[in-house]
């Protein structure tokens, strides 16, 4: 018992004695009055050790934590990265745009074409939204207007990659000449564009009401909120009543923004990637040039060369006209331009004396009046005043008019529109017991808020009282496109002619 009793102290001792170590090793490690370790101290001076061999104390240096910010001072090689790191607008999550995104991951190969006609547009679109500090997914807004078409026109008369109508063009200082058409001029649009939106943003300090106001008109929308605000409702973009198209005008950007945002789904979808550089150049000239004679200077197809310089009405570019062209193909038309000694045009423009007729002009210059009318853009009878002007073959250009061309042109481009979303239909009591169908909405009260806000900007007046577009069958090959009749339910189509269209 008493050997016991003995031990029990002793391991009572030792554990105290434990304890009281590992607390003073755990503790911050102090000093006493001579500046030794205090742990060492209470060590036998036999025993401890002196302080100049004191243990060697290793640093541990943190580990740098993962970073989870991204900088931007570094471009990624992938334009679509860089896009994402621009997305700042308001995400819409709702039923339409649910709808929207399931109709474009339905449709891959029309995805995949709209991404390879931005290819030449979009780092440039990019470059001046960021220059400006806004919202890269504006960068995506073509796709919704135009299919990133460039030579795409509306029954509503609006044209380009960002649809301008005339009269918006004009606001925003877009040349619509005999010569050129600037609503389709890359780089001019897309000034145009960009300014109009940082405009009626900073009228409405929203993008989604920015957006309804490009689609609508900013008038519009000014009206429509004010009419909310009237009635002590909401004046947010998903409050107010407008037009069907420009209710599902933001569902459509934010579909597509959804499926740009995810590069897994962008794989799945085989949407491919775009290298994060400048596509194109911008040189001038100082004398008239034929289009397909810039074409052979910078080495490379017409068509491709009419894709970045889409805003030309003639065959020939006046002088002192800017010429865009892959950077790559700049010094090797700087290079050829310099040393060719052939003529730049076959054509040249003549200005119409008072009473002088077309089929007076054309035998002069040794062709036909269907040929000059043609080279002209005309058709049936047409008397012109004078001081009009006339492109007419210059030197031997009429004994080859064929090859000589007319209009600038691309090859047709027919692209179908998102379907909306079908009504939602629910079945309500009516007299006699029976379920009579009511379609949710406000249609009625859209028409008519269409039909009162008619504009000068934006798309949806002239399109209103516009008569339905014709329906473009796909063409086999070798064989022209064919118009037939519209049917009634037929969905719209954003069509690029094989020429320019009509011109405003």
């Amino acid at each position: 018992m008493h050997d016991r009793n003995v031990l029990s102290l002793v391991k009572g001792f030792t554990g105290i004695a434990l304890i009281s170590l590992a607390s003073l090793v755990a503790s911050p490690v102090l000093a006493n009055g001579d500046n030794q370790p205090l742990l060492l101290s209470m060590l036998a001076p036999s025993s401890a050790p002196s302080t100049d061999n004191a243990l060697t104390v290793f640093e541990v240096r943190p580990v740098p934590a993962v970073a989870r910010t991204v900088d931007l001072t570094v471009q990624p090689d992938d334009l679509w990265v860089r896009l994402r790191h621009g997305f700042a607008m308001t995400n819409l999550d709702d039923d339409l745009t649910l709808h929207y995104q399931q109709w474009y991951q339905n449709r891959p190969d029309a995805l995949r074409r709209m991404v390879e006609r931005s290819r030449p547009y979009l780092h440039h679109i990019v470059e001046e939204l960021e220059a400006r500090g806004m919202p890269t997914e504006i960068a995506l807004l073509p796709m919704v207007e135009s299919s990133f078409n460039p030579m795409a026109y509306s029954r509503s008369h609006a044209s380009g990659l960002w649809q301008f109508i005339p009269a918006t063009g004009k606001r925003f200082n877009l040349e619509q000449t005999w010569w050129h058409d600037q609503r389709r001029d890359v780089v001019a649009s897309t000034d145009a564009a960009i300014e109009y939106l940082q405009t009626i943003y900073e009228m409405h300090g929203d993008w989604h009401l920015a957006l309804a106001s490009y689609n609508w008109g900013e008038g519009a929308v000014k009206r429509a909120i004010e009419r909310n605000a009237a009635r002590g409702l909401p004046t947010d973009y998903a409050s107010l009543t407008m037009p069907n198209e420009t209710r599902h005008y933001v569902p459509k950007l934010q579909a597509l923004k959804n499926i740009f945002s995810n590069p897994v789904l962008m794989i799945q979808l085989g949407l491919p990637e775009i290298i994060n550089r400048p596509y194109f150049a911008t040189v001038g000239t100082s004398r008239p040039m034929d289009v397909k004679t810039a074409a052979r200077l910078a080495n490379m197809p017409v068509d491709e060369f009419v894709a970045l310089n889409p805003s030309h009405n003639r065959p020939v570019m006046k002088a002192d006209t800017p010429v865009v062209l892959p950077a790559e193909k700049l010094a090797t038309f700087q290079r050829n331009l310099e040393k060719t000694d052939e003529p730049l045009t076959e054509w040249q423009a003549y200005t119409l004396k008072s009473g002088e007729k077309l089929d007076q002009i054309a035998p002069r210059f040794g062709i036909t009046l269907s040929d000059l009318q043609r080279a002209n853009g005309l058709s049936g009878k047409i008397r012109l005043a004078g001081g009009s002007t006339l492109l007419v073959p210059a030197g031997k250009g009429a004994d080859d008019l064929d090859s000589m061309g007319t209009e600038p042109r691309l090859p047709q481009i027919v692209e179908p529109e998102p379907a909306a979303k079908a009504p939602v239909v629910a079945a309500t009591p009516a007299r006699g017991g029976k379920a009579e169908k009511t379609v949710k909405g406000k249609a009625a009260d859209t028409r008519l808020a269409a039909t009162k806000d008619a504009r000068k900007g934006g798309k949806l007046a002239a399109a209103d009282t516009a008569k339905a577009p014709a329906k473009v069958a796909k063409a086999s090959p070798g064989e022209k496109a064919k118009t037939v009749a519209a049917k009634p339910a037929a969905p719209a189509t954003k069509v690029a002619k094989s020429g320019n269209g009509r011109r405003s």
